[in-house]
């Protein structure tokens, strides 16, 4: 995989050393087995790996303090560490690794964990005793796992488990293509949509969570800004059950409590916070999703009722029903969204510019997605705008690094970028709009657009600075050039009436 440069301005997921590093390891390990299937294999044994590293080092405090108890699962569950039983601790799976029976111990170690922590129950992966699973090259896995700290306090600090697993679900989904990365929305766009919205405080949900990035994303934020993290609480839903594990073991590994519903559900036949109002919501919906289920009276299609062929406006409805009164919403949408006409998409376009809840566009470049060249947009929906009569246009098409033959990131320049820009604009201060990136435009103006949320019809060109090259010179130069174009094209000319020739035909 192609690194990007970095400079000190400058942050890549791609530049992350030893992640990088085990994933190919991992990776050659992988044999004949799909990317969607070892992706579990993979990620259960990190889990499985990081709660008994939390658990061992609590183990030998435990172990030196006179009147404690080791073996007491109380002593951990007090202190918010997994309680891991002896047929289920790490360093029990590693003195077994290279036996054959090591399937059914994983097995047998995910079973008891599930027992003994309610909260994971039904969440681990239970099938490592399958005959199609190479016993050899699983051994192998556990060696290459077990080279890396992950649960005890030095490597929470780094956040290396988190590290590990976000390069790694970011792989999973690269290698999977279109069938298994719609779960997965790359950092960089979830850090810009957390980053624009500042979710510091209150209600966070998300109802179509794959794999729960924006949630860890929402409380790294939290903890950078110096905040406290029992300050927000966590919403979600999930309609793909091995995704939602996934979600859950995700939060667990970080410590993060959020409330997904008892089971997987799909957020339009039945939404599982019915009466859920938050104060942000972060989401990254299927693209153009043709297959959802409409009720033609739903309480949600206060704007118009989407259309059956398309789910990108009833997602947009959703979002806007769960918001509170001062509520905002940052989530991605593919492109057409902001121009569709067909079947009243875009009356309901209309309707949410009218009232006044959209805030602002941003058109994102391509290659961001490892799972579709959709070109995509951000919205950001505001029930409290600062600037209302108007919406900010951002064209961020031009931005971002290649960090591999196929794909982009936003880097750390971009997003302060996107995000100042429109701080600026909301204060009113140090704004003005910029040719071909930036500009604000009143209600009005978008509606004598047809109500077109397009970034690029309002940006317009960018400006490019003339150069001082005197007039003579730059006329030789142009002259020169053209003269040199005109004969190039009598030498191809003269190139092909010889061809012809050569084959008979005479012009």
């Amino acid at each position: 995989m192609a690194k990007s440069k970095k400079s000190s301005s400058s942050s890549s997921t791609a530049n992350v050393g030893f992640e990088a590093t085990l994933w190919q390891a991992a990776d050659k390990l992988r044999s004949n087995m799909d990317a969607s299937e070892y992706k579990h294999v993979v990620l259960g044994l990190i889990f499985l790996k990081y709660i008994s590293d939390s658990f061992e080092e609590l183990f030998r405090q435990l172990t030196d303090e006179p009147d404690a108890n080791p073996e007491d699962a109380d002593e951990y569950r007090a202190k918010g560490v997994f309680w891991v039983p002896k047929e289920a601790r790490w360093s029990h799976l590693q003195a077994n690794a290279r036996q054959m029976t090591i399937g059914t111990l994983v097995d047998d170690a995910m079973v008891a964990i599930e027992r003994d922590n309610p909260r994971l129950k039904g969440v681990l992966p239970k099938d490592y005793a399958r005959p199609a699973l190479d016993k050899h090259r699983l051994g192998e896995l556990i060696d290459l796992v077990s080279t890396i700290g992950l649960g005890d306090a030095e490597n929470r600090s780094k956040d290396v488990l988190g590290r590990v697993y976000e390069y790694f679900l970011m792989q999973f989904a690269s290698a999977e293509g279109k069938n298994g990365g719609q779960f997965y929305t790359p950092s960089c766009i979830v850090r810009l949509l957390v980053e624009v919205l500042a979710p510091y405080k209150g209600r966070i949900y998300d109802p179509c969570c794959g794999s729960g990035g924006m949630f860890v994303q929402s409380e790294k934020f939290v903890e950078a800004h110096g905040g406290k993290i029992g300050d927000i609480s966590i919403y979600g839903q999930e309609s793909n059950a091995t995704t939602r594990r996934l979600a859950i073991m995700n939060l667990a590994i970080r410590g993060i409590e959020a409330d997904i519903g008892q089971e997987h559900a799909d957020t339009f036949r039945r939404d599982v916070h019915p009466d859920l109002k938050a104060d942000f919501v972060i989401a990254n919906p299927p693209f153009n999703d043709s297959d959802w289920f409409r009720k033609e009276d739903d309480v949600r299609w206060k704007y118009g009722v989407p259309p059956k062929g398309n789910a990108n406006f009833a997602w947009v409805q959703h979002f806007i029903h769960h918001l509170g009164p001062r509520g905002k919403a940052g989530f991605v949408l593919a492109n057409g969204s902001m121009s569709s006409n067909q079947s009243g998409e875009g009356e309901i376009r209309k309707s949410l510019i009218e009232h006044d809840l959209v805030e602002c566009m941003v058109a994102l470049p391509g290659q961001l997605f490892y799972s579709t060249q959709i070109p995509v947009c951000l919205w950001f929906i505001n029930k409290n705008k600062q600037r209302k009569g108007e919406v900010l246009f951002i064209d961020a098409r031009k931005m971002g690094t290649m960090t591999s033959r196929v794909n982009r990131e936003l880097m750390t320049d971009d997003i302060a970028k996107i995000v100042g820009t429109l701080r600026a604009w909301q204060g009113g201060k140090d704004y003005a709009d910029v040719a071909g990136f930036c500009a604000s435009a009143s209600l009005a103006t978008i509606a004598s657009h047809g109500y077109v949320l397009t970034p690029g019809r309002y940006v317009g060109a960018e400006v490019v600075e003339d150069d001082v090259e005197p007039f003579d010179e730059k006329m030789k130069r142009l002259t020169t050039a053209l003269y040199e174009q005109f004969a190039e094209s009598a030498r191809l000319e003269a190139e092909i009436k010889n061809n012809l020739k050569g084959l008979g035909y005479e012009g």
